[in-house]
């Protein structure tokens, strides 16, 4: 495969998830070329082996494009499940009164086991208890160290091992459980570039993983449980990204809530300059069917809209009969919002105010100088990202070129909005900045001879988070014919 200097053409980036239907080298390198730009895997599912075989397919396919790839592993989280029935399956009737509690005889209809402690430990009189993906639903009328006793309030059908929500309480359990912990070292040890932390209930459940991971990846606290809805702020603090995970936000909240939560943390992760994911259930029916409905492209739309670094696909690309078409799809309908003339005054809806430093007033005013010199691009010169996140929180109407000398960086970039990041050689003074920027901005054919590009860097060079320089460049008409191979091979 040829390499792939060019960025895309849209600045949203689309997540999507590997499983059986999509994690071969050749499912993989179809999944990039119809328009995704970093990977899932999904912890829950797959055994390492099978993992590792998918990771070093995508590595694979960065050499052979040439261009930096980014995985992101998620943690599957602590399961809350009932336990077994004798006849193993029981309907339970609204207004019956169902005990959960600590006996692990097989359940019938009058009650079930639950084997976490933790709950016992933390529900209230009042509280809901929710099963089955919340088709059942069960209110709490006492509650003990050894048993719960309920009112169902919506019945069902209820089978072995169902899954337990509970939202009104705070469960006493760390988000990271033993497979959570192997699953990390085993991702850590591969080389994956963001870590996604399930159930986070508060932002200590952050602080502990960020320091397990010890900076060797990037952390994403998935945003699916009421309590860290409350303390989203301080989440958003601790974490580098957050991803709106609506599925089971929407099982442990009532459905119209979740609409406009979801704007609501898109707009805080923005301000705060933190990658935002919104991801579950986008093109839920393209699991099975080769078009989505009309409601799911109205709900990519909305997310494209409301200016989400990047958009989601679960199950549509992991385990559905289209995972190369659902990506198109994706990709076709963020490309179409894109051009809309009303898309740059929606995504800037939301005040992106700068903090009072030299690198955010810098990364603020690039936006506006491109547009009143009428620069084809913003480049950026990072060793940590942290310019680069700066600039893409403006939303910034032409393309952001990001080279830093640090592959790493350059891989954990991908979730973030408009970035096209190319791992070069570092550059040693200003002569070399300007030069570097001028063939890069050629090579990516972001620009052209005769156009100007705005160009970011920190003075000294190679120093974390000094952003001090924004400087405008002209290229010359004959400015790529003069490259040289020893030019070339230098920024390699």
């Amino acid at each position: 495969m040829a390499a792939d200097t060019a960025p895309r053409q849209r600045k949203v980036r689309i997540l999507a998830t590997l499983g059986p239907s999509s994690a071969n080298p050749e499912m993989i390198g179809k999944l990039y070329r119809a328009g995704a730009d970093a990977f899932r895997l999904n912890m829950s599912h797959g055994k390492h082996e099978d993992l590792e075989v998918a990771i070093a397919a995508i590595r694979a396919l960065e050499r052979d494009v040439r261009r930096p790839m980014t995985i992101l592993a998620d943690l599957q989280g602590p399961k809350l499940r009932v336990g077994q029935f004798a006849d193993g399956l029981v309907q339970l009737e609204p207004g019956s009164a169902f005990i959960v509690d600590r006996d692990e005889t097989p359940g019938d209809r009058s009650r079930v086991t639950l084997p976490h402690p933790e709950v016992f430990e933390a529900i209230e009189t009042g509280a809901r208890l929710l099963l089955d993906d919340g088709k059942i639903v069960l209110r709490v009328t006492a509650a003990g160290a050894e048993r719960i006793e309920t009112i169902v309030e919506v019945g069902g059908p209820l089978s072995n091992n169902k899954g337990l929500n509970v939202p009104d309480v705070i469960v006493p359990m760390a988000a990271l459980t033993d497979k959570d912990r192997a699953d990390l070292t085993f991702a850590l040890d591969n080389g994956v570039d963001w870590i996604a932390l399930s159930f986070v209930q508060k932002p200590e459940d952050v602080a502990e993983a960020r320091q397990l991971i010890q900076g060797r990846a990037a952390l994403l606290a998935k945003i699916e449980k009421p309590s860290a809805v409350r303390r989203i702020d301080e989440i958003l603090e601790t974490a580098d990204a957050v991803m709106v995970a609506r599925g089971d936000l929407g099982v442990e909240l009532p459905p119209e809530d979740v609409p406009p939560l979801q704007k609501q943390i898109v707009e805080k992760a923005r301000m705060l300059g933190r990658p935002v994911v919104v991801a579950t259930q986008m093109l839920e029916s393209m699991i099975r069917s080769p078009t989505p409905t009309r409601a799911e492209v109205s709900d990519v739309a909305t997310a494209v809209y409301d200016g989400a670094d990047a958009i989601m696909l679960s199950a549509e690309s992991a385990a559905g009969d289209w995972p190369e078409e659902a990506v198109r799809m994706m990709d076709k309908i963020a490309t179409a919002v894109e051009a809309d003339p009303s898309h740059w005054a929606r995504v800037h809806f939301t005040e992106t105010k700068p903090d009072a430093t030299s690198a955010d007033a810098l990364a603020e005013a690039s936006n506006g100088i491109a547009q009143t010199v009428s620069a084809s691009a913003i480049i950026c010169f990072t060793t940590s990202g942290s310019t680069a996140r700066r600039v893409s929180r403006e939303r910034p109407s032409v393309p952001l070129l990001v080279l830093t000398p640090k592959l790493k960086t350059a891989r954990r970039l991908g979730l973030l909005w408009g970035a096209h990041s190319v791992h070069t050689r570092d550059v040693a003074n200003f002569e070399e900045m300007v030069a570097k920027s001028k063939r890069m901005a050629l090579r990516a054919q972001i620009a052209k001879g005769g156009d100007r590009v705005i160009v970011m860097a920190g003075v000294p060079f190679g120093t974390p988070g000094s952003t001090n320089v924004l400087h405008i460049v002209r290229l010359l008409g004959d400015e790529l014919e003069r490259h040289t191979e020893d030019e070339i091979e230098r920024d390699d």
